[in-house]
């Protein structure tokens, strides 16, 4: 019993890693409509190593050997135009591209000290940004408020508080996106993710368990929110 015990240990220590880790909850993420289409995928933060999803993949065929490591932090973050030139710690034998997302992920690394970030193309995220013209999706007096974080890796917000999620405009390329989001995330610091219009959203967390629980939860309330706006509910 005790070597089967340890084996078994072994065994989900081993699950728990980010490079494993990374393409399970991919393909969980794909089963919620979140990243169809070869869109959408998370980072994680292991102290000094970023592990990263490649980009124009199946989301839900990753394999553990196709995940970039990088080295945290970086003078600079890491661009698509820059690869040819900045150190790998790992990089996948088959030939992969870095996730698009990288230096929008980098963000939540460097101005929330958050250790993992999820990047959703979720149709409710999306129709949120369409039935909210202006700057800021806004909802309050909902449970699942509950469930997020202030700022994203804070104490958790309360039932009586007003869920604030800045909205930005999209660009052709999505490392184009991080100046804006880099701003907009300095102009809202109490926000737990930013909203991306006619695009997706991007949540992070101080764990991949909380900010995988916070963009359950946003989702639940960006779907909640349209639902209420069409039913004039708000």
């Amino acid at each position: 019993m005790f070597p089967n015990f340890l084996e078994e240990h072994r065994d989900l220590t081993s699950r728990l890693k980010p490079a494993n880790l990374i393409p399970e909850l991919c393909k969980q993420f794909y089963h919620l409509g979140w990243v169809t289409g070869t869109g959408g995928g998370i980072s994680i933060r292991d102290n000094d190593k970023v592990y990263i999803a490649p980009s124009g993949v199946q989301k839900e065929r990753i394999k553990p050997e196709d995940i970039f490591v990088l080295p945290y932090p970086q003078a600079e973050p890491p661009l698509a135009s820059t690869a040819h030139c900045r150190t790998f710690l790992r990089r996948p034998t088959a030939p992969l591209k870095e996730s698009a997302c990288t230096p929008l992920f980098w963000a939540a690394f460097d101005l929330r000290n958050a250790n993992a970030c999820i990047h959703t193309h979720s149709q409710h995220a999306v129709m949120a940004t369409l039935l909210w013209p202006d700057s800021e999706f806004r909802i309050s007096h909902l449970e699942m408020i509950k469930g997020v974080r202030w700022a994203g890796v804070d104490n958790p917000m309360t039932y009586l508080d007003e869920l604030v999620v800045p909205i930005i405009e999209n660009t052709p390329e999505e490392e184009d996106l991080r100046h804006t989001l880099v701003d907009t995330m300095k102009q809202y610091p109490k926000a737990a993710a930013v909203l991306v219009r006619r695009h997706g959203v991007y949540v992070w967390g101080p764990t991949w368990e909380s900010a995988k629980t916070q963009a359950e939860c946003l989702d639940y309330l960006f779907e909640m929110g349209v639902k209420m706006k069409l039913a004039n509910l708000l």
